[in-house]
Parts: structure tokens; C-alpha cells; sequence
């Protein structure tokens, strides 16, 4: 059972992450875009 609940918070914590970089990823395209007009 521990291991079935380590296993369900480890991929809950990688899942967090992956989301956090993919708003990174984002954001940066939004502000590459509206900048490259200058």
C-alpha cells in the first residue's frame, strides 16, 4: 500500500512540474511574440 501511495505522489509532483514548465513555455512564446513587432 505504501508503495501504491508513493508511486500516486511522485506522479502527482511530476505532473505539478510538467505543468509549471509548460507555462514557462508559454509565457515565453506570448513574449517572444509580442516583441518581435519592435
Amino acid at each position: 500500500m505504501k508503495k501504491v501511495l508513493l508511486l500516486a505522489a511522485v506522479a502527482g509532483v511530476g505532473y505539478l512540474v510538467w505543468r509549471a514548465i509548460a507555462e514557462q513555455d508559454e509565457a515565453r512564446d506570448l513574449w517572444a511574440e509580442v516583441t518581435d513587432a519592435l
